[in-house]
């Protein structure tokens, strides 16, 4: 990998978003960065490897908009506040959502705040009309037996009066118990898959579909939205079983993920585990698993005594790689991008990783970046680019030099 440009005021950065504005010679991209800092927009139209910061909305001390969304139509930002965030905790602190209004690089603009039970990721359902938000560790106030935070759901179809439904959705992941649920990424079909702990279970949002669990065709939406596919990952192959994001490769993107003739379009399930234990070989694996067999409802009906669990395929670490740093113990897989079936992986302090998963059996390292200062959170591809969100060093821009 070549490293081609970097924004240092960009550290503590997390997440990125790309938005296009205008069409044909006047056309701009805006990468936005959410981070500890709140919201920044840098123009890469004219040198994509020279981000110029033109906008900002400012956060100071904000956590955290892991994984920012966006409504490209609307211009509009979510950015999910964390209750550790300004200070607080996840018994007193104060979570929810900040609606930002980006139809203006140099303007950002707050239009809405909405108080939300959860708020460690927001996510976009059903076209960004509404939205998921889980995490993190649940409340003192919230029900004994929870494990964390499940997804609560609102309705921003009028983005500046957000409404939060009453009961929250996405429980008893963990074996039946109420649980994290960390993400939700959905795939090109429509599929919404939530990771946390307990493993990844993928919900139709819209449309009518058959729900195994009440034996009927029924009607499902963002607030009930019917179960489809997934469910726990074999502690076999993984040290935790907290499941951080997910991806699928079904329908359009097919040939993004593992080869589609051999392994089926939409049959596995790329997924991050994230854990901090002591010494890289204990940390959070990336794993590839086989949806096969989870199509009826097993995922939601898994039991302490009577498990249901996903066949894994393969798994990869960090641990003992190339490029990998044995004096650091912040390796666990964290968010990652893919293309043409290889994934644009951070990993923290080892840097972003670039893995081969056409053969799920047998994931291979093909190119790393590392810096020796590197922790390294979400990774994307843009316009022939790799961006690396990184909590030291600001945003990297690198160009791939591998085939």
């Amino acid at each position: 990998m070549q490293r081609v440009g970097n924004a240092p005021d960009a550290k503590e950065a997390t997440s990125l978003v790309f938005m296009d504005y205008g069409k044909g010679p006047g056309k701009r991209t805006i990468m936005y960065v959410s981070g500890r800092f709140g919201l920044k927009g840098y123009d890469i139209s004219a040198d994509p490897r020279s981000p110029k910061l033109v906008g900002s909305f400012d956060l100071p001390g904000f956590w955290q908009g892991e994984d920012t969304e966006a409504d490209h139509k609307r211009k509009i930002i979510y950015l999910s506040r964390d209750p550790r965030a300004f200070g607080g905790n996840t018994d007193t602190g104060e979570s929810g959502v900040y609606v930002v209004d980006v139809s203006k690089p140099e303007s950002l603009k707050q239009i809405a705040y909405q108080v939300i039970p959860a708020g460690h990721t927001t996510s976009c359902i059903n076209d960004c009309r509404y939205l998921w938000t889980g995490g993190p560790a649940k409340a003192k106030w919230m029900p004994e037996d929870w494990g964390g935070r499940p997804v609560w759901v609102t309705d921003v179809r009028n983005p500046r009066k957000p409404k939060v439904f009453k009961d929250p959705i996405d429980t008893g992941r963990n074996d039946g118990k109420t649980d994290y649920t960390h993400d939700i990424q959905v795939d090109s079909s429509g599929i919404a898959w939530a990771s946390g702990r307990g493993g990844v279970r993928g919900y139709h949002t819209s449309g009518r579909h058959y729900d195994p669990l009440t034996k009927r065709f029924r009607t499902a939406t963002p607030w009930n939205p019917v179960p489809y596919a997934g469910g726990g990952i074999d502690e076999a192959t993984t040290n935790s079983s907290f499941m951080h994001n997910s991806y699928r490769a079904v329908g359009r993107t097919r040939d993004q993920g593992p080869d589609p003739r051999k392994w089926g379009d939409g049959q596995t399930l790329i997924v991050t585990e994230e854990t901090f234990n002591d010494g890289c070989a204990n940390d959070g694996l990336l794993v590839i698993a086989s949806l096969k067999g989870s199509y009826g409802g097993q995922g939601w009906r898994s039991t302490p005594d009577k498990p249901f669990r996903l066949r894994t395929l393969g798994t990869w670490s960090v641990a003992g790689q190339e490029g990998s740093r044995p004096d650091t113990d912040g390796c666990s897989a964290h968010y990652f991008d893919v293309k043409d079936g290889v994934l644009a992986q951070s990993f923290y302090e080892q840097g972003t990783r670039f893995i081969d998963v056409r053969d799920p059996t047998n994931p291979r390292q093909v190119a790393y970046f590392r810096p020796d200062d590197a922790r390294a959170w979400a990774s994307y591809y843009h316009g022939g680019y790799i961006y690396v969100a990184d909590h030291n060093r600001g945003i990297d821009v690198l160009k791939a030099t591998f085939r």
